[in-house]
């Protein structure tokens, strides 16, 4: 027989259930899309190793017979590319992945604004 309890169950209290938060900067941003990323992470290992190999190991060559740019250039894409081949052939997470990848890419368009232009 169904009895009629006095004790309210927790379910129908009236706390929101998501809040939403107006006050987005970029690094929150940057970390809701790498945790919504974390499933993909063997397509960004093979993305950062296609995009470095056919974009970024070009730029020193470039930049060294045409430009005459240092030596310097070359070690650093050799350490960017062994940086982000280690950490995600390491098992570094997704956040540190994304963050080399994008760090290695911002060094190399600044290679090439100072060297090139």
């Amino acid at each position: 027989m169904a009895t009629l309890k006095a004790i309210t169950p927790a379910t129908w209290t009236n706390t929101p259930e998501h809040t939403t938060n107006y006050n987005l900067n970029l690094l929150t941003r940057f970390n809701q899309f790498a945790n919504g990323q974390k499933e993909n992470h063997t397509l960004w290992f093979f993305v950062i190793l296609v995009v470095h190999g056919v974009l970024i190991l070009p730029i020193p060559a470039v930049l060294l017979y045409y430009f005459d740019a240092p030596i310097g250039v070359l070690v650093i894409t050799m350490v960017c590319f062994f940086a982000n081949l280690i950490a995600t052939m390491g098992g570094a997470g997704i956040r540190t992945a994304l963050i080399l990848f994008l760090g290695s890419i911002f060094i190399h368009l600044l290679m090439i604004l100072v060297f090139a232009l």
